[in-house]
């Protein structure tokens, strides 16, 4: 497993220094108690330049817990599916690489080790896919379907409306209920992790993780060999 500490510290740092900049922007000044004139603001604050993107806030948050893993629930299933494949299973995801621009996160439902969900840093945001293999390695009829972020989203949650390769993989296996996807995740450090399917027809996904409880990692997905890490 190779998880790049300094790419994600750096990242988190960039998260506390606008945080701290602005607690300072609103503190009240000590000094002025006694007649001095109020502190100049701290640099940077009103640049664009130096803010933090909320996809690079939204990156650093998951990556301090690069290397952890965590058991979650499905929260909600609407409509209830009868072929829902994670009834009754142990879920668990691993936050098991993390690269200056892309972050590896393995989801294991009970003994199937197939799903990995890959963020990646684009120009523009952020894209979710879906890494799916069989237990060869090999890569599944359907995978790496996805999408990018259509709007900046929020350093706790980032959207990903389904793009126009993953429209065509879905047709070409006549999966036509999922051409309108969307994915959400939402993040509260040390607290909880949220992954979200969506449509338009009221279908409504979501699986439930307790960042408060690290579990012992997992076993490497099917294919990681393969993948990149």
């Amino acid at each position: 497993m190779k998880t790049p500490i300094y790419a994600a510290s750096l990242l988190a740092t960039a998260v506390l220094l606008a945080a701290c900049a602005g607690a300072d922007a609103t503190r009240p000044d000590a000094g002025a108690q006694f007649g001095l004139p109020e502190p100049l603001p701290p640099p940077g604050m009103g640049d664009p330049a130096v803010q933090v993107a909320p996809v690079d806030a939204f990156l650093a948050r998951l990556a301090t817990h690069c290397g952890q893993a965590f058991e979650g629930r499905v929260r909600v299933d609407t409509p209830a599916q009868p072929d829902n494949a994670f009834a009754g299973k142990k879920l668990v995801m691993h936050v098991r690489s993390c690269g200056a621009d892309e972050l590896r996160i393995p989801f294991h439902v009970g003994e199937d080790r197939s799903r990995t969900w890959v963020l990646t840093r684009t120009a523009t945001g952020l894209r979710l896919k879906h890494d799916h293999r069989h237990e060869d390695g090999s890569s599944d009829a359907v995978t790496m379907y996805g999408g990018d972020t259509a709007s900046p989203g929020s350093a706790r949650r980032q959207a990903f409306p389904v793009d126009a390769e993953s429209i065509a993989t879905f047709r070409r296996e006549g999966l036509m209920a999922s051409l309108e996807n969307t994915w959400a995740m939402e993040i509260e450090p040390g607290q909880v992790f949220v992954y979200e399917l969506s449509r338009p027809n009221g279908r409504l996904f979501q699986v439930e993780f307790d960042l408060s409880r690290p579990v012992p990692a997992p076993p490497a997905p099917w294919g990681s060999e393969l993948a990149p890490e």
